[in-house]
């Protein structure tokens, strides 16, 4: 029998335990040396004299900055903390601890040097041209937590104007993993995916980019209905601009030209895809009882997911995803950012296409199924550490395929330098624990 007090005290630890660590740590991240300082005198290498060569060597040809500086393994994590994971618009301050971890996840999962960026405006042109100037330091750009319509905006823009590669992990990360947990659960529930009726509850950034990648995996948008703070989108709303996305949707989802809420958008449906207003209560059990039998629900919205899992179980649901990871079958970008990037930036792709991201999702799809497809594990987890590198592999194989990487590979060795990267990365936190450089917290603390 579930014990309810018991699992909401389990939901509530982490950020009781947050709330304990950071203070204690002072942040997540630091920098670190990376080559050998023998004694002082190799500062004349590092620094000037010596440095004035590769300098030199760079202004003659701007490729060698790969060569002579870290620049195509780093990333730079940019929000403006107008929306940070489901708490809103909470400025660009108390949007660093999520960027700071988005970085250390960068680096342990992924082997990407990452560093959080957070910039103290709103305005569209500014944050645009700010991200635009950072471009000689960086192999690539990660969009994270900024408010719609602008992220669209944003996104698009930065994609035609910038050499690099430039993505929004909001939409493209989400739509990556979220596809590839859908592709398992109804392999599990034996319904195929271009005849699956699915419901979405929000129509933000995230469950936009969603549908688009879900679209071309296969899925029919005809049977798709989605939802936002108005209701459902269908043929007659006019409150999108031409240019949102959702304009679109409008036209070409919902093909029973259903209207009402959230509970008329889930009634019959075979999946529901969630990415809205933290719960609990978004979404109540007895609209997942209106559900399709083996109903699938993905309730992702963080910190709180819109329905506990257990109550959606209780309720009817065959197969429940959140996106956290102390419950099964976490649908979370950590699973897609870490090696979709390490693959972009080890063929030095100058961007990050639909079908790369398509790649990914089956790549961690097929991982799955590899390790042993249940109920309770629809997709890896963190702790699959091959993941990571076989993504980063089918990743880096389809930029080469489409013609946007600079560099060409094989898959073995594109294997080889992605677990390489991966396991110095791990082996380097795991050597600072064990030193005592980085320190336990005090038994005290209890976490």
């Amino acid at each position: 029998m579930i014990n309810e007090k018991e699992l909401l005290a389990k939901a509530k630890k982490p950020g009781q335990d947050a709330m304990k660590l950071h203070p204690f740590y002072k942040g997540k991240i630091e920098t670190a040396s990376k080559c050998i300082i023998r004694d002082f005198n190799d500062f004349a290498i590092w620094y000037t004299p010596g440095v004035a060569e590769p300098c030199k060597d760079i202004a003659k040809n701007m490729d060698k900055v790969y060569e002579h500086t870290n620049k195509g393994n780093t990333v730079a994590v940019i929000s403006d903390g107008t929306r940070v994971l489901g708490l809103g618009d909470i400025g660009p301050e108390a949007g660093l601890p999520v960027m700071e971890g988005k970085c250390l996840l960068f680096k342990y999962l992924g082997g990407v040097d990452a560093f959080p960026i957070c910039l103290a405006t709103k305005d569209e042109e500014l944050f645009i041209l700010t991200v635009k100037m950072l471009q000689p330091s960086f192999g690539g750009i990660n969009l994270e937590d900024i408010s719609q319509p602008k992220c669209f905006h944003i996104l698009d823009r930065l994609k035609k104007e910038m050499k690099i590669p430039v993505w929004h992990d909001d939409q493209q990360g989400t739509a990556t993993v979220t596809v590839a947990g859908l592709i398992n659960a109804l392999k599990i529930v034996g319904k195929k995916i271009n005849q699956a009726k699915i419901a979405m509850v929000g129509a933000g950034a995230a469950n936009v980019a969603v549908l688009r990648v879900m679209m071309a995996a296969g899925v029919d948008p005809a049977k798709v209905i989605m939802v936002d703070v108005d209701g459902i989108l269908h043929k007659d709303r006019t409150d999108f601009a031409e240019d949102d996305p959702r304009y679109k949707f409008c036209k070409i989802t919902n093909q029973e030209n259903r209207r009402g809420e959230i509970p008329d958008a889930m009634k019959g449906m075979d999946a529901v895809i969630a990415l809205s207003k933290p719960g609990p209560g978004t979404i109540k059990k007895e609209w997942i009882g209106d559900m399709a039998k083996d109903a699938v629900v993905f309730a992702c919205a963080n910190p709180i997911p819109e329905i506990w899992p257990w109550e959606a179980k209780e309720a009817g649901a065959r197969i429940v995803a959140t996106g956290r990871s102390d419950f099964p079958n976490q649908v979370n970008n950590s699973l897609g950012f870490p090696g979709i990037f390490r693959g972009t930036l080890d063929v030095r792709a100058d961007t990050i296409t639909d079908e790369m991201c398509i790649a990914a999702a089956n790549e961690l799809a097929q991982t799955a199924v590899d390790k042993g497809l249940s109920e309770e594990y629809i997709i890896p987890t963190m702790e699959d550490q091959e993941v990571y590198s076989r993504e980063a592999v089918a990743v880096a194989l389809k930029a080469i395929e489409q013609g946007v990487a600079r560099i060409k590979a094989s898959k073995q060795e594109l294997l080889e330098n992605a677990e390489k990267m991966i396991k110095r990365a791990r082996e380097h936190t795991h050597i600072l624990m064990d030193s005592k450089m980085i320190l336990d917290p005090p038994p005290e603390m209890g976490v």
